[in-house]
């Protein structure tokens, strides 16, 4: 079927039900439609804010943890001691949200490199540790959650 014969079809498909319908059904209807259009957008487009950045899922967690260099300057980043790489700034602002909801935008992998990275800091710079979760914990509500969270991720 060429493009004129397929053109020629449509038409008599679609006059005689522009025919039968009444102008109020065919607004009714191209409401529907409108709706219907709006709602595939908006299932199509990417849940962005339901997740971190997925470029973080294979982020080098291991190359900071064995630098006592590099592990200390994104310690001072996030406790505002020290300035931030980008990275160091991402995870900065996303650190209460994370304490807040365990991690919750985070995606699988993610909760385990940001675990590992938790026990890093507990373990290797504990003062620091506790001075970041003084900044973003001060009455201790999330210590428990945190505390699960650890043990869930971090082996």
């Amino acid at each position: 079927m060429d493009v004129i014969s397929f053109a020629g079809y449509i038409r008599r498909l679609v006059i005689p039900l522009y025919i039968r319908f009444s102008e109020a059904t065919l607004k009714e209807m191209k409401f529907v439609l409108a709706l219907i259009a709006l709602a595939v957008v908006v299932a199509a487009r990417p849940n962005d804010d339901l997740f971190y950045d997925k470029k973080y899922d294979n982020f080098n967690v291991d190359e900071i943890i064995d630098n006592p260099r590099l592990l200390k300057a994104y310690t001072f980043c996030f406790n505002d001691k020290g300035k931030c790489t980008a990275e160091g700034n991402d995870f900065k602002k996303w650190i209460p949200e994370s304490l807040q909801t365990s991690c919750g935008k985070c995606s699988e992998k993610q909760k385990y490199l940001v675990a590992k990275f938790v026990h890093a800091i507990k373990d290797k710079m504990p003062d620091e540790f506790d001075i970041l979760r003084k900044l973003h914990d001060p009455k201790g509500e999330y210590t428990e959650n945190l505390d699960k969270f650890l043990e869930t991720y971090g082996h």
